[in-house]
């Protein structure tokens, strides 16, 4: 085969999910996920440490999140920073041709305890990585970190109105919302 393959990395994490769907995760092995996709074992490892990077290492979350919080205007305060974040997640990762990947995605992290142990230290990071960013505008230090874990709880109930298999509405529209009911919320704990 030749060494450099078009779209391989897309085949390939399309192949093992297709593969986890059939056969279940733990059954499928990277050879399994190499030959479904017309490559060699070698191609996949230039692309995934291993099965589980298929699930967990596509289109890092976190560049355009932080990148996005530290270009939001001056005037803007921590949590709509942080709707800036969830925004640019909307127009660059969790966009509508990803959709489909990310449905299968999820089913497979929720049938097994492991990868949704995974799947919770990613969301812990993406909290952390929001915490810097926004500190990094000058926010206090508790405050930045109050900050995150709310955007952090925003992004995850977002994430999952978005990849319902019922949804359609576009990611952006409805972290702004769910932004908006934690807003509403933290008023409403103040009294």
């Amino acid at each position: 085969m030749a060494r450099w393959e078009p779209h391989a990395r897309q085949r390939l994490a399309d192949a093992a999910l297709e593969l986890f769907a059939e056969r279940g995760y733990e059954e499928t092995t990277v050879l399994d996920i190499a030959r479904r996709a017309g490559l060699a074992k070698s191609t996949f490892f230039r692309h995934f440490q291993d099965k589980r990077g298929v699930l967990f290492a596509e289109d890092a979350p976190a560049g355009p999140l932080v990148a996005a919080i530290a270009a939001a205007p001056a005037q803007a305060g921590p949590l709509d920073a942080v709707e800036y974040g969830l925004d640019a997640l909307g127009r660059d990762v969790f966009t509508a041709d990803r959709r489909p990947f990310t449905l299968r995605r999820r089913a497979v992290i929720e049938a097994h305890p492991d990868l949704r142990e995974r799947e919770a230290l990613k969301e812990a990071g993406l909290t952390a990585a929001m915490g810097r960013a926004i500190a990094g505008r000058g926010v206090p230090g508790l405050a930045a970190r109050v900050t995150a874990e709310l955007g952090g709880l925003a992004l995850k109930a977002a994430y999952e109105r978005w990849s319902d298999p019922a949804g359609t509405e576009d990611f952006g529209d409805i972290a702004r919302q769910t932004l908006d009911e934690i807003r509403s919320a933290v008023a409403e704990v103040r009294g």
